[in-house]
């Protein structure tokens, strides 16, 4: 096993300051107060959608040409950090924005590229990523979609499930078996309005329920020739292209979570009397809020750094190894500092009047979905064996 150099550090310009201050304020003060409501109601919050996208931050994940910002990667997840602190579903309608169209970004034809990337850009429409189906989550090889071409056209057949977006997105990104005998995938946009496309029903959730997840039913859909992205044959490069860097955004999400979950306990904390003084002064509460910001400043550190080496061009051969050891850090920081968040605040924690139990249940799912932990140590470990 040979030594590797560290990687390079991060620089956050002034302008991405500026640009974290509005999205901050937008989140305090026009996310925050809609939270609980979110949750409870499990609604997808269109009037917050809405918001972002007036607000330019549906464009952060775009490049200027396409009527995006053009900032990269570490503005888009320091944005999806910034929203995650006061609500994980409305963060997630950001995270999705990268994650339904990096595919064409990345892979798609320059027509791909103009027909969906600028009405995305302005908010207009939105996406989700179909790969996942009730047989085959982290197994990809198990997948039983599939795609038979017709002329000019390609006929699709399969349900998939656990997909984010579900009913709310305007196209969808799915992958087929185009090739079963040489266990070929191939990526097609799937517009929600073709013959045949419905939803088969929805999650109910422990968490993150402002964002609906359903499965996508495909009867005899027919697309286009044009709405293949990338090469046939070649659906899986786009998979793992795609989720190599979207995975910072679950990495994110966690960071803003556990940011949001320590802050309020540190401001429950200065505020809750006990034995006649604020039981921030107590040691036992001290040693858990210092160790809940030190884990989420770690994490913090790792995201960042994870980003900066995204946005190189071109990216360095080890970008997955960065990108799956933030995600797996910060999201098992985030569940381990909301279950602390609980403790600091005792039977309060427990209640839905405080914000930290929908924080704990928020966490859980950023280390399940982009790829389960488990998955990505196995993603680390292969880099480190090479």
């Amino acid at each position: 096993m040979s030594a590797r150099p560290p990687a390079q550090g991060y620089h956050i310009p002034q302008e991405f300051e500026d640009l974290r201050a509005m999205v901050r304020q937008i989140a305090q003060e026009r996310i925050a107060p809609r939270a609980r409501e979110i949750d409870e109601k499990a609604e997808y919050p269109r009037d917050i959608r809405e918001l972002l996208a007036h607000s330019d931050i549906l464009g952060l994940p775009f490049a200027a040409e396409y009527g995006g910002t053009g900032t990269g990667t570490l503005m888009l997840q320091i944005a999806v950090e910034e929203i995650a602190k006061a609500d994980a579903s409305c963060a997630l309608i950001l995270m999705l924005q990268e994650l339904g169209t990096l595919p064409i970004a990345r892979f798609g034809s320059d027509e791909l590229k103009a027909r969906f990337l600028p009405r995305c850009a302005t908010g207009e429409w939105t996406a989700a990523f179909a790969l996942s189906e009730a047989e085959a989550g982290s197994n990809v090889a198990a997948m039983r979609t599939s795609a038979v071409q017709d002329g000019d056209e390609w006929v699709i057949n399969g349900e998939k499930t656990w997909i984010s977006n579900a009913g709310v997105a305007d196209f969808y990104i799915v992958f087929a078996v185009t090739d079963r005998d040489a266990g070929r995938v191939t990526a097609f946009v799937v517009e929600a309005d073709r013959p045949g496309f419905s939803i088969g029903g929805y999650e109910h959730k422990l968490g993150i329920k402002g964002s609906p997840t359903g499965s996508p039913v495909l009867d005899n859909v027919r697309v286009p020739a044009e709405n293949v992205v990338g090469d046939v044959g070649h659906g899986m490069r786009v998979a793992l292209g795609t989720l190599e860097r979207t995975r910072l955004g679950a990495a994110a999400q966690a960071v803003g979570i556990a940011q949001g979950a320590t802050d309020f306990a540190v401001a429950y904390a200065q505020e809750r009397i006990a034995f006649g003084r604020p039981i921030i002064e107590m040691q036992g509460i001290q040693f858990k809020l210092a160790d809940m910001q030190t884990g989420t400043a770690a994490a913090r550190e790792l995201l960042y750094r994870a980003c900066t080496l995204a946005d190189q061009d071109p990216a360095p051969k080890d970008l997955g190894m960065w990108t799956s050891m933030a995600k797996v850090f910060a999201s098992d920081n985030a569940m381990r500092v909301t279950i602390q968040a609980v403790q600091v605040l005792g039977g309060y924690g427990y209640v839905r009047d405080y914000p930290v139990e929908r924080m704990m249940r928020d966490a859980k799912i950023t280390q399940i979905y982009e790829g389960t932990n488990e998955i990505q140590r196995v993603v680390i470990a292969k880099h480190l064996a090479r």
